[in-house]
């Protein structure tokens, strides 16, 4: 499972309790992005999880693929946001508290350790690859993402 089906929106109850309307937790979820991110219902939000969703929309579903929001792009974002994150130096609880200030959304501290060491093996197995293919340049280059983030 991939750690976008474990996003979730941050006082759910509230926001369904807001938009009048039940949606899932998911954030990544289609009703979800169809509700909270596709205009509807945003001006029954108050203003400081209106401007959450705006920013979380602005960030991660602006992207120009026919799809949009289920293209896959809005999820190779936030995967890519939360290696950011780490690469800052973040451990899986400040991960977690900087997503929730961020954009109103959490995840389980395991849920992030797991997919932080997940990402770690996928890319010591490409630095082995790298390193059989004699692809000297990208070992380098693997070698020290994978470095930056395990660190």
């Amino acid at each position: 499972m991939a750690i976008t089906d474990k996003i979730y929106l941050k006082n759910h109850r509230q926001i369904s309790s807001q938009l009048e309307t039940n949606i899932p937790k998911g954030v990544f979820k289609g009703a979800t992005l169809d509700v909270l991110f596709q205009g509807e219902g945003l001006e029954k939000l108050d203003d400081a999880t209106r401007d959450r969703v705006l920013d979380f929309s602005e960030d991660f579903l602006d992207c120009d693929c026919q799809d949009n929001p289920y293209c896959g792009c809005p999820e190779r974002k936030f995967i890519r946001y939360l290696l950011e994150l780490r690469a800052q130096g973040l451990g899986p609880d400040a991960i977690v508290d900087v997503m929730g200030d961020d954009y109103m959304v959490y995840a389980y501290t395991g849920d992030v350790l797991s997919f932080l060491d997940d990402a770690v093996r996928t890319l010591e197995a490409a630095e082995g690859l790298a390193r059989v293919d004699g692809a000297d340049e990208q070992y380098d280059e693997i070698r020290d993402e994978k470095r930056e983030l395990a660190n």
